[in-house]
């Protein structure tokens, strides 16, 4: 971006990026400084800069957005945000966000009307499936990403008899790497499953030790031929010199050629040329653990494996059905490759020009193509490639980068077909498959299983933090997800990556998840799924011989009214009948489950099979205590760690607001309400509706709402929703909006309010009715909660308490 001045141009500033998207303004770039600010009226953001050997540095600002004055500053000495350098970016008004809204307009309302019928199952029957449908269609929640799972991908019974096979011939070209060769040829006589002859080709290794250990290896060995190089040839010569050897002798045998750092497991050969039968199939290529395109857990990845590993993984594949775990590749990858011998003969040889190695195999492959050959590849083999072996791995990104040049002016198509693979990726679930038991080879603890649900909230809060957790200590978990546009999601969440798979068939996920020899399964939250009684009886299977974890983030467990919440006469009545045992009226349902009985014998036999019954607060373990007391001994009360307050003053009322940090000058003596969260029915929707008008009528007071209100509620200007937020957001936006207070008008006991600690975090004031875990936070908190009675109906709110002046107020510097 130009257009900032001179002074700009002397500080080396460049705006590469100056954006408004998804309600938020994003601005990259670079400058010649140490540190730099972004205002945005009178909101200040800093970005610490880290300068190259030039003194140059990037810099990167992604904040909530407001129409406003937007400004670049170089902080100066002894100045809060202000700088003796600055610079006035060119506005993003009113006026472009109207246009561009307009602009979407038709897209918008397209999709509401192809969706109409989603959108009255999902407002008329509370079917949440029709819900996530619509809110996708219209980007409020992501599209899915996952490959279907399936349904017979996987084979619960015996392998079938592998069809008759002809003798093959391996072609195993050798240089240095003595160490790993040892247990490749090893591997090659103890698992080998058909008739087979070996060529190795010695290509004169620098490892003095190397042709004696093969001399006397090979002569132990009946069906081996040493092929010793006078010189270093390179591994495309010492390849060709075998293939010629090849079709001297064995002209009609099926060849694979295997790098001498590979390790395959038992009953590899059959799996692999199987394929071959199909005449027009050239190569056959296997998944690995570095295999480019046909690497697990996902392309272009590679990862080390222990010992063994290589086994628990292809046990896995080995039950995979082969039509389903096939499919036609750009190329076939030269590490471990069976080669038809019908187009090995028309095509004797790789191109010599690729010297050392690296895109032979492709070059070769690109022109059997040219005769109507195919490339397979097949996620029912999984071989260990340690790569690099002979070359070591800069060596080989030098050859790599070469050899793929050449390639791309031979082929200029090749580039565009790696891309189509990639992009649709027709093995993405078998990979996925081998994925999982990749997880669970890699980890000696169990394998975490959380059952989480679609819908956010705190409960997704904690699942994130948790997988943080496992990622930052090397481990990896799952998440069986339910409530989504998929009936069942499932991710791998690796430390190389997240990979998903969907089904709608609850025994594919069970086979699927049963690949793992240790798991601990743990229930997080299953609100939304269509077939709730599903979920009990997957996580008694799930968990049959392994530890089970039940999390009370809501009641599920103990009632399908999760908030144990009746619903009242009027959608604007308080519910305030909390009915553990008996006479509630069940929310209307799409897919509701039948009777309470049968309700509490499917979630009492997985509470039953529990290690432990996860509570978060003292209120919630008395509730559940309460329904199952034959259970209390599995109770373990252990509330989330959250972030401790900020320093308080007492009492200095006002001091926020006339500390210049509010946006809002004029309304700076106002109070201004804070509400935290995406507010329902049972957050107290009615109550936010009715305490904003309040404020309206006597004109004492404003009330923001950071997220959002279900939409058969709403707030009337000077209130105003904000909408969705990221966390750490939250500072910018109580200075923008001059927020003093917090209030938490949930009207359902909640077993750990997550909206509630962040509010206290802010070091506000914080006021919410008494009951359930947030009465128990606030009252913790000690001056700076007030806990008032929960009220019959809106109207009955005490305004008096909630906008009265504060026993105390955040500190500010």
């Amino acid at each position: 971006m130009g257009g900032l001045g001179a002074r700009a141009e002397a500080w080396g500033l460049h705006v590469t990026r100056y954006e408004y998207s998804g309600n938020r303004l994003r601005l990259e770039g670079r400058i010649a400084a140490p540190e730099l600010v972004l205002r945005l009226d009178c909101v200040t953001q800093r970005c610490a800069l880290e300068p190259d050997a030039s003194g140059v540095a990037k810099f990167a600002f992604d904040l909530p957005f407001w129409p406003g004055r937007v400004e670049l500053a170089i902080p100066g000495k002894g100045a809060e945000g202000q700088g003796n350098e600055s610079w006035t970016l060119p506005p993003i008004g009113r006026l472009r966000l109207t246009f561009g809204q307009l602009r979407i307009a038709p897209i918008f309302l397209w999709r509401l009307a192809s969706h109409a019928g989603d959108i009255w199952r999902w407002r008329s029957r509370g079917d949440s499936s029709a819900g996530m449908r619509v809110k996708s269609a219209l980007g409020f929640v992501a599209q899915s990403r996952g490959a279907l799972l399936p349904s017979d991908l996987l084979r619960t019974g015996p392998p079938d008899e592998p069809p008759a096979s002809p003798a093959i011939v391996i072609v195993l070209p050798v240089f240095n790497a003595r160490n790993l060769l040892r247990e490749t040829l090893d591997r090659i006589v103890r698992h080998t499953d058909l008739d087979w002859h070996m060529i190795v080709v010695e290509d004169r290794s620098t490892d003095p030790e190397m042709r004696p250990f093969l001399r006397d290896w090979c002569k132990a060995q009946a069906n081996v031929t040493l092929l010793e190089n006078a010189a270093n040839l390179g591994f495309v010569a010492s390849v060709n010199r075998g293939y010629e050897e090849v079709l001297n002798r064995f002209p009609d045998r099926p060849v694979v050629l295997l790098n001498s750092d590979v390790f395959v497991p038992a009953g590899w050969a059959s799996r692999l040329v199987e394929p071959l039968t199909d005449p027009e199939v050239a190569s056959v290529t296997p998944m690995s653990n570095d295999a480019q395109i046909l690497s697990v857990p996902m392309p272009g990845t590679r990862s080390d494996l222990p010992p063994g590993a290589v086994d628990e993984i292809d046990a896995v594949a080995a039950k995979l059905e082969p039509s389903q775990a096939r499919a036609d590749l750009p190329t076939g990858i030269g590490f471990c490759m069976a080669l038809a011998p019908r187009f090995l003969s028309q095509l004797p040889c790789f191109d010599p020009g690729f010297g050392r190695g690296y895109g032979e195999e492709t070059d070769w492959c690109q022109r059997v193509r040219r005769l109507g050959g195919r490339h397979v590849g097949i996620s029912s083999l999984f071989v260990e490639h340690r790569g690099s072996a002979s070359f070591g791995p800069s060596a080989r990104q030098k050859l790599v980068e070469r050899n793929h040049a050449k390639i791309e002016r031979r082929y200029p198509s090749y580039p565009r077909a790696v891309d189509r693979f990639l992009s649709r990726d027709p093995l993405a679930a078998p990979r996925f498959v081998l994925a999982l038991a990749r997880a669970g080879a890699l980890q000696a603890a169990p394998l975490k299983i959380w059952l989480g649900h679609s819908l956010g909230g705190g409960a997704e809060i904690r699942l994130r933090e948790e997988i943080a957790a496992e990622l930052r200590a090397g481990r990896r978990g799952i998440v069986l997800r339910v409530g989504g546009t998929a009936r069942w999601s499932i991710e791998l969440h690796d430390p190389l990556g997240l990979c998903i798979t969907e089904t709608a068939d609850r025994a594919a996920v069970l086979s699927l998840l049963q690949v793992l020899p240790e798991r601990h399964v743990i229930y997080s939250c299953g609100v939304g799924h269509s077939a709730p009684l599903e979920i009990p009886e997957l996580l008694v299977d799930l968990s049959r011989g392994h530890q089970l974890d039940i999390l009370f983030h809501d009641y599920f467990p103990l009632s399908e009214a999760y908030t144990l919440l009746e619903e009242g006469p009027s959608l604007r009545d308080i519910p305030v009948r909390i009915d553990l045992r008996a006479g509630f009226r069940k929310p209307p349902r799409a897919h509701s489950s039948g009777d309470r009985s049968e309700w509490e014998a499917a979630w009492g036999a997985a509470m039953t099979a529990a290690t432990r019954l996860r509570v978060f607060s003292h209120s919630s373990a008395g509730i559940v205590a309460s329904v199952r007391p034959d259970l209390a001994d599995k109770i373990d009360c252990k509330p989330h760690d959250r972030r401790r307050p900020a320093p308080l003053t007492y009492p200095h009322h006002r001091q926020l607001a006339n500390s210049g940090t509010s946006s809002n000058a004029d309304r700076s003596a106002q109070p201004v309400i804070g509400v935290l969260g995406h507010i329902g029915l049972h957050k107290g929707a009615s109550v936010v509706e009715t305490v904003g008008d309040a404020c309206i009528a006597d004109g004492r007071a404003r009330l923001v709402l950071l997220g959002t209100l279900d939409p058969r509620f709403h707030l009337d200007a000077p209130n105003h929703i904000h909408g969705p937020f990221e966390r750490s957001d939250l500072p910018i936006l109580v200075a923008h909006h001059g927020i003093d207070r917090w209030f938490i008008p949930s009207l359902w006991p909640e077993t750990f309010s997550f909206t509630t600690h962040e509010a206290l975090g802010t070091g506000l004031p914080v006021t919410c009715f008494d009951l359930g875990a947030q009465a128990e936070a606030v009252r913790a908190a000690g001056r700076q909660g007030c806990v008032l009675p929960l009220p019959r109906y809106p109207s009955d709110v005490d305004m008096g308490r909630l906008l009265g002046q504060p026993d105390c107020e955040r500190w500010v510097a």
